[in-house]
């Protein structure tokens, strides 16, 4: 079923999501589902699977040279999607990125997902590789997120990339897509980032979720901006808790966003990342209760591969 279909289904009601990481290569995908098992008594209506972009490693060849390979450390997203969506009879949505992928590639993506019966897809433009400074599309691939929601379109069409395919069984993709509270941290304004937010709305994406925030009031006013600039699909927050102390310093970093005083002096007065741990869980239980009754119609929480404080913030929300 579509995310959008859920929602509808919902009748006001507020859903729990959550977002998952595929294994590192020479895992257990058994050790996925430890941490996916104890989320399910919420009854969530869909799960989301990252998709981790190429980066290169360097093998020592002997002689002091060493070898740069491309590889891609946490592979197999649409797998992972086959395998919950068949364990748990859920819906899941794979991550689908411009970065490290041409249009081929993504296409071929689009199809095994349409094969498996998957029905929504997340379109991302997908981060810089490490040695970046910049975000750089791949030859042949999508250099936005927009025109990777135009692509997925096409395909709902019958439009494939070298052929238009008369079938009858046409692909249906529910397309999400990734929205800014606090901007983008490569927009120059929050406005310019809700323009562009409104492209791909128009391209034909159905609904938005957000980066995390700790801040209510910056999801209200995005809300609010957001509808203003005519954007009309759902807008699905996404809260992730505070884990360890060093994300003080590393979020802000990495995700160019705000930390509530009252949060970052909770946290400082931590001795430990356990006490951390606790802190981040009570912040997001306040959040998700206050979210749920102004009417989010999901609370979609990053859990990053674990599932002990996610289970306590749903254990009080729903």
């Amino acid at each position: 079923m579509k995310i959008t279909e859920h929602i509808k289904n919902a009748n006001g009601k507020t859903l729990f999501s959550f977002e998952i990481i595929p294994p590192k290569k020479g895992n257990n995908i058994q050790d996925l589902y430890k941490n996916i098992d104890p989320l399910m008594e919420f009854k969530p209506p869909f799960i989301d699977v990252t998709t981790s972009r190429e980066e290169y490693v360097y093998l020592d060849k002997g002689n002091g040279l060493l070898d740069r390979k491309i590889t891609r450390m946490r592979p197999g997203t649409v797998g992972i999607c086959a395998a919950i969506k068949h364990k748990y009879d859920v819906d899941t949505v794979p991550h689908v990125l411009c970065g490290g992928f041409t249009k081929e590639e993504t296409e071929y993506v689009l199809v095994d997902c349409h094969y498996l019966g998957i029905e929504n897809v997340m379109a991302l433009r997908g981060d810089a590789m490490s040695h970046q400074k910049y975000f750089e599309p791949s030859k042949n691939g999508n250099h936005y997120a927009k025109d990777l929601v135009e692509q997925i379109q096409n395909l709902n069409c019958g439009k494939y990339l070298h052929d238009v395919i008369e079938a009858n069984h046409k692909s249906d993709f529910c397309i999400g897509v990734a929205g800014y509270p606090e901007k983008h941290l490569e927009a120059p304004s929050l406005q310019t980032d809700l323009k562009r937010l409104k492209e791909k709305v128009d391209a034909g994406a159905d609904y938005v979720v957000t980066q995390m925030f700790f801040d209510n009031q910056k999801y209200f006013q995005f809300v609010e901006a957001a509808k203003k600039a005519g954007i009309n699909v759902p807008l699905i927050p996404g809260i992730k808790p505070l884990a360890v102390k060093r994300h003080l310093q590393l979020l802000p970093q990495v995700f160019k966003i705000d930390l509530p005083e009252d949060l970052i002096n909770e946290v400082e007065l931590c001795k430990t990342n356990k006490d951390v741990r606790e802190v981040g869980v009570e912040w997001a239980i306040q959040q998700s209760k206050e979210l749920l009754e102004a009417g989010a119609p999901v609370l979609h929480y990053y859990s990053m591969g674990k599932s002990d404080n996610i289970h306590k913030i749903a254990s009080s929300i729903f």
